[in-house]
Order: C-alpha cells, then structure tokens, then sequence
C-alpha cells in the first residue's frame, strides 16, 4: 500500500513537471522596449538629467542610465523621445469618473436620477480614455451616486476591456441620511432606490454596516463626507455632519480590510475630528484653521488640494458665463470657498502639511487634471513640489510607493513624455505626448 502511494506521488511529480516545462515553453517571452529619453525628470531630487535610456521589460522598469552606459538589449523596441522629457506616469488623487456623463458636460445635478448604471458606465469610458491620455496613469476615484458603477469601470480596465488609468475607488459616498453625499433637492416623498442611498448612514453602528458592505462590494478606499459641501443643493460646507465617533467607525472597519479612509472636509471642525478619527487624507480644505493644519501635519495627514474654481474652467472663466444646469446657489458657495482655499494652500505649505494631486475631476472636464499644476505654482509651490504632489506624494497615500510614483529599476513601467522644461512652465503637462502605462503604449505623438 506504502508503494503504491509513493508510486503515485511520484508519477504525480512528473506529470506537474512536465506541466510546469509545456507552460513554460508556451509563455511568451516578455516584450522589451527601450525609451531614448533627451531628458528624465528624477521626481525626488528634482534633478533633470540629459540622454538616458529606460529599458522596459513586460510591465517592469530593468534598466535606466545614460545612453552611454544602458545600451539597447538584443532585439528591443526602440522609441525615440530625444526631443523629450520623460517623468513618471501622474495621478489624480481625487477623480469621478463615472459621475459625469462625459468630458464635454457639466453639472446637472439631478442627473444620477434620470439615468440608469448602464448609461453611467458607458459614459465613463471616454473619462477614463481621456484621463490615462493626458498622462494621469492612476487615479483615486472618490465616490459615485450609482453605487458601485466605478468599481465596474476599474475591473473592466484591469481586465482589458477598456483603456484607462489603473483605480482605487470609494463604491459609494458614505454620508449621513441628506448629508453632503446625499442626493437633494427631490420631493420629500420619493425613495429612492438603494444604489442611490446605499451609503447614508446614521450612528456609529450604521456607519460600521455600510462600511463593510461597500469593501465587500469591491471598494479600495473609503469616501466619509465630513462636512457640508459645495455642489449638494442646501448643504452647507462649513457645517460639520459625521461626528468624530462616526468616522472612527468608518475608519476602523476599513483597517480591516487594509483600506484607508478619505473625508471630504470644507470646515476646520469636520476636518479636526476627520483627522483625530484617523483618515488618511482631507478632501478640498477650503475652510481649514492653523489647529487644522498643524494636526494634519503632526499625524501625517494629507491634504488632497483641489485648488481649482470649477467655473473657470467652462467658457468665459468667469460665474457669469455659468454653464446650464449649474445653480446660483453653487457659484456662490464657490467663490467664498476658492478664496479661503487659496489662503489655506499658502497656509499648508508653510506648516509643511503634505498634499496630494487632487482635481475633484467631474466637476472640472476630464482630461484637463493638469492645469491644476499652474494652481499650485501660482499658490507659491516650486514646479517641483507641484510634480511631486502628483507623483510620489500621491504614490505614497494610495501606497503604491514600492511600485509607482519614481522612474526606479522594479517599478512598473508607468511613463510619460512632454516637450519642454516641465520645471520652467509646468503648463508643459497639459501636453502630455506619450503614455506608457505598465509597458504598454497608449499615446506617442513624437514620431
């Protein structure tokens, strides 16, 4: 009997040998590109360095050097990108791609309600194309009206089915019941049906439940709405809505999952309590104190900086030439708040709180994340501090540091290419030329 089982491992050895070798022998071998770069941007030094390669193998940065001393393996694809800068691919910590209809429209705000999830999902795929086309290779996506349609869209790019940056995504706003997160404006009689409320909650015990519902739903991250916000009807962005007791909740069931928490925070109250609660970063900030920012900085909160009036961003750049569906009430609540975030940017800065590259896109076109940039110059960052806010500072809040946000030998290939000195005009990002994104190239206008 004892020979007969050693008989059959043995046999079974053989066969998962040659199993191993036939699979070894069908994979393809891993494609190898090389990227003649005029110019690499080293991100942490802030360092331009002239004529280097960067050997691409599959999905991994192997090599990197000066073109005297990184020479092209056998049979590598050569792009040329002498005329170039080469930095790494950007992220857009706080985006919506799935809550706006496209990259031409703007707010109608009772939009979610005259839609299906199909529609939503169809919609974000050209926001999708267009973001990972001007450079932005991963995005934070901090919440959805329809819950769940943005973690369709982010499986459907991992899976290939569609083209766009790689996302970790809220599910849903978790809010309380009319809260910042909540559809308004509708006749009190209406009930709405639960993907549109499925994370309002109410009392640390509902926070918990929703907060576990939406991990197991798929979600990578979690969106609490601390305060009031901007563009809800009636809601107030200096009003505080979850208490500290409610987001710690919400934060120690995300730690549960390995997950970090987000609070959307106008008011400097709503802010300090997010931050006591332990969320990993502040949304917007426009209202935030000096106790504010100096508790950020002592618990190595980040601030997602926004830093952008949506209005100018729509014809005429002004609130007079307001686009339809965008209500009075929104422009005013936004210009109060754009000065005082102005303020708070300068403020942060000088406190050294950390910040992070956040548009808030949807509210502004997709595609355009980069003319934040000339935001945060104009606000008092160097061009280097912007770049950074957008790559190894977001890296690190989304913890991707060990494999994104540099140009470092074991990363993932995620590269970008621009003409120009994107230290001398940062307005160089707005014109991203190419785009790798794990290995593959999705733009390459320097033919």
């Amino acid at each position: 009997m004892i020979a007969a089982v050693r008989f059959a491992l043995v046999s079974l050895s053989w066969m998962l040998l040659f199993a191993l070798q036939a699979a070894g022998q069908a994979a393809p071998a891993a494609k190898t590109t090389l990227l003649n770069c005029g110019r690499v941007l080293d991100v942490i030094s802030g360092r331009l360095v002239t004529e280097q390669h960067i050997i691409v193998s599959g999905n991994r940065i192997v090599a990197l050097g000066p073109v005297t001393n990184t020479p092209a393996p056998p049979g590598a694809e050569v792009v040329d990108l002498r005329d170039a800068t080469c930095l790494p691919g950007l992220f857009d910590v706080h985006t919506h791609l799935a809550d706006r209809p496209g990259t031409g429209a703007y707010y109608d705000w009772d939009w979610p309600l005259k839609t299906s999830a199909a529609r939503m999902a169809f919609g974000s795929i050209q926001n999708a194309r267009a973001t990972l086309l001007a450079g932005f290779t991963s995005v934070r996506d901090l919440g959805t009206y329809r819950a769940f349609v943005d973690v369709a869209l982010r499986d459907a790019i991992e899976e290939g089915i569609i083209i766009g940056p790689r996302m970790q995504v809220a599910g849903a706003y978790v809010t309380m019941t009319g809260g910042a997160g909540a559809l308004t404006g509708y006749a009190p009689d209406l009930v709405l049906p639960l993907e549109l409320r499925i994370g309002q909650a109410d009392g640390p015990d509902q926070v918990r439940q929703r907060v576990r519902e939406i991990i197991r739903q798929g979600a990578s991250v979690i969106k609490v709405l601390a305060t009031g916000a901007i563009l809800t009807i009636g809601s107030k962005p200096g009003a505080q809505e979850f208490t500290m007791g409610e987001m710690r909740a919400a934060v120690e069931e995300a730690a549960k999952a390995g997950l970090k928490v987000a609070a959307h925070a106008h008011s400097a109250a709503g802010a300090k309590d997010a931050v006591r609660a332990g969320v990993a970063s502040i949304e917007h900030g426009t209202l935030l104190d000096d106790e504010a920012l100096l508790l950020m900085k002592e618990r190595g909160t980040v601030l997602a900086l926004d830093l952008l009036a949506a209005w100018m961003f729509w014809p005429g750049g002004a609130p007079e030439s307001k686009p339809a569906g965008y209500p009075q009430e929104f422009i005013e609540k936004e210009k109060i708040s754009y000065a005082s975030q102005a303020k708070v940017a300068r403020r942060a800065r000088e406190v050294g709180v950390k910040i992070a590259f956040a548009t808030d896109a949807g509210v502004i076109p997709h595609g355009k994340n980069a003319r934040l940039f000339a935001s945060y110059v104009e606000s008092g960052m160097s061009a280097i501090e912007a770049i950074r806010a957008a790559t190894v500072n977001a890296a690190e809040l989304l913890g991707w540091s060990d494999k994104l946000g540099t140009l470092e030998t074991g990363k993932l290939a995620d590269i970008i290419a621009v003409r120009g000195n994107p230290l001398e005009d940062t307005r160089a990002l707005e014109r991203v030329q190419f785009v790798m994104k794990d290995g593959v190239v999705y733009k390459h206008e320097l033919r």
